[in-house]
């Protein structure tokens, strides 16, 4: 099977990317017990381990024509001109490119997130955020596998965007862990969770809907992490080093929110790319979307004690300040039910063949006898 590198659409793309470091790895020496909270997140870190091969129902196949199953109109340029002059093979494939291009991000971020997650096992000074730390590892690799697998039945991946490149870029190359953290698992996994939701709960395609569900399962618990760590550090900094992880959070915030435009797409299609960006944006549907993307960050955000007027302002303009009082906690409870209603789902298909199976083996039975 081809690598995901021989799919991209995209000339001259590197076969890897290095980002120099500079920072110190730290040994605790302490071994003691660990906060309570911390340990039980490593708790269920460990219990709540899956395999992608076996948890997804892999059996599953996506739409020829419309893969994820996902209405034209959230694409933002199903009213425009040239979509009515395409044909049904060309809506197909500009579908199929569109669906592509995002779960390629997605894994894109994943792979990022892992590195970032070994990171901070070295440099985070805590035995228990390391143990945490490292269930993580785990899970973004698991991710980044399952993301790789429903990619390569589109056919077509994409490399990591600007926007997303640059953010990983800053997160790695600062030698300062809280920033990894702040970068990571609050900016990038927080935006990446209200996207991963717009697909479990959009998308018809139910093998698109259960990679993102189980996904996302694990990814609650990662920003719950990056919360509980950062709540604790910040009330430590100084006003200079808070007004600089602030003046980053802003940058980052409206940098990510613009990472969406997928210019390299159309590009690759030949496709008029100003045209549809600028339909994209004026989309009543892409308007709303950029503004849940941060339903996951703004109540983190204001939970981990980095809600200076400065930040406040940023949001209100960004219309995402009214996210400051939502529940992360029942946001959590949600996506593990959401997750275990595909476990259900999958139990019931798999006992369901099963019993197909000995059903036909008892008619064969008897037609022997006979």
């Amino acid at each position: 099977m081809a690598s995901l590198r021989e799919l991209y659409p995209i000339p001259d793309i590197d076969p890897c990317w290095t980002v120099p470091q500079n920072f110190e790895a730290s040994f605790d020496w302490e071994y003691d017990d660990g906060r309570k909270q911390m340990m039980h997140l490593y708790q269920k870190g460990k219990d709540m381990q899956w395999d992608a091969l076996e948890r997804i129902d892999w059996s599953l196949d996506l739409d020829e024509e419309n893969p994820m199953q996902i209405k034209d109109e959230m694409g933002g340029i199903a009213h425009l001109p040239l979509w009515e002059k395409m044909s049904r093979k060309e809506k197909a494939e500009l579908r199929r490119h569109q669906q592509a291009w995002t779960t390629s991000q997605f894994m894109q971020g994943e792979q990022a997130a892992l590195i970032c997650a070994a990171k901070i096992v070295q440099q985070v000074p805590d035995l228990d955020a390391k143990f945490y730390a490292s269930t993580q590892v785990m899970d973004e690799a698991r991710h980044v596998e399952a993301y790789k697998k429903l990619l390569q039945a589109f056919g077509v991946a994409y490399p990591m965007t600007g926007p997303l490149q640059t953010l990983v870029d800053q997160a790695l190359r600062d030698s300062r862990w809280d920033m990894t953290y702040l970068a990571m698992q609050v900016v990038i996994e927080g935006l990446a969770l209200a996207a991963f939701n717009n697909i479990r709960e959009t998308a018809g395609n139910p093998l698109a809907q259960q990679v993102n569900a189980y996904v996302m399962q694990d990814e609650s618990r990662h920003v719950a992490f990056g919360r509980l760590t950062l709540k604790e550090y910040y009330p430590q900094l100084t006003q200079k080093e808070r007004d600089e992880r602030e003046e980053f959070l802003v940058e980052a915030c409206y940098h990510m929110r613009d990472r969406f435009e997928a210019r390299e797409l159309y590009e690759a299609l030949d496709l008029p790319v100003d045209e549809i960006v600028e339909a994209q944006m004026a989309s009543g549907y892409q308007q709303m979307f950029r503004t849940m993307l941060f339903s996951r960050i703004v109540p983190i955000v204001r939970d981990i004690g980095l809600w200076s007027d400065k930040i406040q302002k940023a949001y209100t303009e960004m219309g995402v300040i009214g996210f400051a009082d939502v529940d992360y906690g029942e946001l959590m409870q949600h996506d593990n039910e959401r997750a275990e209603e595909f476990d259900e789902m999958n139990k019931r298909k798999r006992q369901g063949y099963v019993e197909e199976v000995a059903a036909l083996g008892e008619s064969g039975g008897v037609a022997a006898a006979e």
